[in-house]
């Protein structure tokens, strides 16, 4: 078998940048205030109950409190949003600060405005997957109701949707 095909890291994520994403942003209240992160990740699992997953590295930032969090907070973006997604994608960044427009939400989760929808879920499970967990949270709040168009990820870059 030619070495290409062999199964590694770098395979997973090559095929994976040619794997179309929606675009969402998960947040959860910590000790030391709201964290997030962006994720190309979310899955819709179950209509009854309502839940969903999501999936988070063991290493990220955000980590920490996420697995302490009772409810976490799932917002899809909106195409408008790709500074947003490149903020809660970066490193350092200071995610709610300014321009970040985010209240706080049911069961004290921190939500973003301007988003395409946003949901509000009860941890459920947390599932080992190599340097990564698996969240499931069953879905309490949300609103549907944000106007405009889904933001995609994908060859590594932030995409609109095209007609």
């Amino acid at each position: 078998m030619p070495a290409d095909l062999l199964a590694t890291p770098d395979l997973l994520r090559s095929v994976f940048r040619r794997h179309a994403a929606g675009v969402a942003v998960i947040t959860a209240r910590g000790e030391a205030g709201p964290v997030g992160f962006t994720a190309t990740s979310l899955t819709s699992v179950s209509a009854e109950p309502p839940l969903l997953s999501f999936g988070i590295g063991t290493g990220a930032s955000s980590w920490p409190a996420i697995a302490a969090a009772d409810h976490v907070g799932v917002h899809v973006l909106g195409e408008h949003q790709q500074e947003l997604a490149a903020t809660f994608a970066r490193s350092g960044a200071d995610r709610f600060g300014p321009p970040t427009a985010w209240r706080e939400g049911p069961e004290g989760v921190p939500v973003l405005d301007g988003v395409l929808a946003w949901l509000v879920g009860r941890v459920v499970a947390r599932v080992p997957a190599g340097d990564h967990r698996i969240v499931l949270a069953e879905v309490v709040h949300g609103d549907p109701t944000g106007t405009g168009r889904p933001l995609l990820y994908h060859q590594g870059r932030f995409q609109r949707l095209r007609d």
